[in-house]
This record gives C-alpha cells, structure tokens and sequence, in this order.
C-alpha cells in the first residue's frame, strides 16, 4: 500500500478522484448506482486519499467494495 504523508488536494488530483470513482461505479451493480451510494463512494475515495494512498486500483477497490452494499 502506498501511503504519504495528508495532502491538500489540486483541481487536477480532483479531476483524477473523480475519475476513479467513475471507474469504481462502473463496477458496482446498477441497482446500486444511488446518489447515496455514489456519494459513500466518494467520501471513501477521498477518506483514503487524503490519508495518503495514492495507487488508483487501490482507491477503486475499496470504493466498490463500499458500493457494493446498497446506501442505507
């Protein structure tokens, strides 16, 4: 696992979060792609982000495992 120390984050390290989590919905079953998934989705990407892993499919995997459970 890649980790380095929090960071502020630039329009274009939120352009590529955005990316990712793009990536991430597109893997989760459609009758999960919810507003309120998406967005467990995200808080999830940029949680890990900002506590410094940096490695794409790493931040991918864990927001469709978030996703993978319907929002409550």
């Amino acid at each position: 696992m890649t980790k380095l120390p929090q960071q502020a984050f630039d329009a274009r390290y939120i352009a590529t979060l955005r990316e990712v989590l793009d990536v991430a919905v597109e893997q989760i079953d459609e009758a999960h792609r919810t507003p309120a998934t998406k967005a467990m989705m995200a808080e999830s990407i940029v949680r890990n982000a900002h506590e410094g892993i940096l490695d794409a499919e790493e931040l991918v995997m864990d927001a469709v495992r978030v996703g993978a459970k319907p929002a409550p």
